[in-house]
């Protein structure tokens, strides 16, 4: 008699899990449709609300195109555009996040009747009369339970997609102001400095010092990888990449003490089966300069990669550009603009319609927007500054000088003045662009253009020689340019007349610096000539590093930033 009870209390228990499995998969199944229809609903309300922001975009570019100087034409574009990226990434996160819900829904659905229909099979005839009370209330304890297991999961399905993080591009800005021009001028956020520059906020800087007696340097500390980036500042953090075989890696510095904080690894990209992945030596896999928006960093290297970490190496996200097409290796170093991470990304020939200037929203990590650029691979990189009130992107690549609108990568003009393979990047001061074209020429030109300013614009262009990778620097009367064999010289600004040349007698590869009224050169053998600037060439002084140099230096309060072939240097006076 007890081992029938047991048998009835196992048939019963048997029925009742039968039951609770048809329970939680009609549940799952519920769920399943009503989360399918959120996400057709969320969909349909992408494209209504996308088409019609994009008119509404659309009918304000009309706007500024006849009002350039409109401010608060401007800035209700940006806020619109940003308006639309936050919607446009909302409802792209609620689609990812719900996707993977539904498939969660389903399989538990799935699972549930696959597993109901095992057991159906093995479901033994109801027992004797006398036990159907006790099958009852064992059905119905499993039944219970299947519901409330059911019931929890629509309800934490319908809490994740209740509290699902609104992840937009203005939120950063609201919580955390992105950096002002005024910020980012106390620090050195990007590849010669803000707005490329090249210019130091500080006058206090060395003039002298030597590296092999240890004189004037506070701290040298080795650079794990090797590359030809220079260094960032902000704050007490300094910034490098290096690479090497499979191995890329971006370093924070303790910039007080020289420590080594942090390494951030990113995963290298691989070449496509029968792509070509070479690159010179001389470029190596991480030239290209970081930027710093003063709570992140972002790093791209000669394989296409981005990588974002905040300032205690968390990386943040990471972006696989693709292998780019690139005769000597990609070299192009980031600029930033507000919370854009400004990359020009040129590539192949011309004709094949690779090249693209990229902005990626440095919180997300998605593209802001892409343009498409006219032109072949080059080693240029793009500088952010502001013209005429307007915040700008200047780029060079042959044959064109172009310029487009920071916020939204529209193309404002282009003169064709260019050819070769580009290098150094462009230089804006006192109303003019300069640019060089390799091994021949500076030229100037007016930035207050639209459209195709080639005969126009162009102010004026020197044809005495032109540098194959140092930037051109200039100031209000005056522009200079370095070449690498070391031959320096400057012309007046108001017409191109040459003041002066010069013969320094070194190689440089590092672009020249402004200190108040001082350049500081820095040759390729760690030679730092300082020279007076201006209409007359005067030579001031001259300090050993006493290791090669590639990279272009950092200027903060009191202090230098230097990468050499192997270590980091931080030169000043101690405090």
């Amino acid at each position: 008699m007890e081992l029938d009870t047991r048998e009835t209390t196992d048939k019963a228990a048997s029925a009742g899990i039968y039951r609770s499995l048809l329970a939680t998969a009609g549940v799952a199944a519920v769920f399943s449709v009503v989360l399918a229809v959120i996400l057709l609903v969320n969909m349909a309300q992408r494209r209504i609300g996308d088409v019609q922001l994009e008119a509404r975009l659309d009918n304000l570019k009309v706007q500024i195109r006849a009002n350039p100087d409109d401010k608060a034409l401007i800035e209700q574009y940006r806020n619109l555009d940003m308006e639309y990226r936050a919607g446009r990434m909302y409802r792209l996160g609620a689609l990812r996040h719900g996707g993977w819900l539904l498939l969660g829904a389903v399989i538990v659905m799935v699972a549930a009747l696959k597993t109901a229909a095992t057991m159906h099979k093995a479901l033994p005839a109801p027992g004797p009369q006398q036990d159907r009370r006790l099958q009852q209330i064992s059905d119905a304890r499993f039944a219970r339970k299947g519901i409330i297991v059911g019931i929890a999961v629509l309800a934490l399905g319908t809490s994740v997609l209740a509290l699902l993080p609104r992840v937009r591009f203005g939120a950063a800005d609201e919580e955390v102001p992105a950096s002002t021009w005024e910020q980012m001028g106390r620090h050195w956020p990007c590849f010669r400095g803000p707005g490329a520059a090249a210019t130091s906020a500080y006058d206090n800087i060395p003039a002298e010092w030597d590296g092999p007696s240890g004189k004037g340097i506070l701290w040298k500390t080795a650079v794990p990888l090797p590359g030809n980036n220079s260094p960032v500042v902000w704050g007490d953090r300094v910034f490098l990449s290096g690479g090497k075989d499979d191995k890329l890696e971006v370093y924070s510095f303790d910039a007080a003490t020289g420590q080594l904080l942090w390494t951030g690894p990113v995963i290298k990209s691989q070449p496509k089966p029968g792509q070509r992945f070479d690159i010179m030596e001389d470029t190596g896999l991480a030239s290209p300069t970081l930027v710093t928006d003063g709570r992140r960093v972002c790093a791209i290297f000669a394989t296409g990669d981005v990588a974002c970490f905040d300032f205690n190496g968390r990386r943040l996200w990471t972006l696989a550009l693709g292998i780019p097409d690139s005769v000597y290796g990609y070299a192009s170093s980031l600029a930033i603009y507000r919370n854009l991470v400004i990359i020009q990304f040129d590539q192949g020939m011309a004709e094949d319609e690779l090249s693209k200037l990229i902005a990626i929203d440095i919180v997300s990590g998605f593209p802001a927007w892409e343009t498409m650029r006219p032109v072949p691979n080059s080693w240029s990189s793009p500088i952010v500054t502001t013209v005429a009130g307007r915040d700008v992107i200047i780029t060079c690549g042959d044959p064109w000088v172009i310029t487009y609108d920071a916020a939204t990568g529209n193309e404002i003009w282009r003169a064709e003045c260019l050819s070769g393979d580009v290098c150094p990047l462009p230089y804006y001061a006192a109303g003019k662009v300069y640019v060089i074209e390799p091994y021949t020429r500076l030229i100037a030109i007016n930035a207050d253009g639209a459209g195709n300013v080639t005969e126009t614009h162009i102010a004026w262009a020197a044809d005495d020689f032109g540098p194959d990778v140092c930037g051109p620097i200039a100031a209000d009367d005056w522009a200079l340019m370095l070449a690498s064999e070391g031959t320096a010289a400057c012309y007046k600004a108001a017409d191109g007349s040459r003041l002066w040349e010069h013969e320094m007698d070194k190689d440089f590869l590092a672009s020249p610096s402004l200190v108040g009224d001082k350049l500081y050169l820095l040759s390729r053998r760690g030679t730092m000539f300082i020279v007076q600037a201006g209409a007359e060439f005067k030579l001031l002084g001259q300090s050993e590093l006493g290791e090669n140099c590639y990279a272009s230096p950092a200027f903060m309060d009191g202090r230098i930033y230097i990468r050499g072939e192997k270590n980091l240097y931080c030169i000043g006076n101690p405090q």
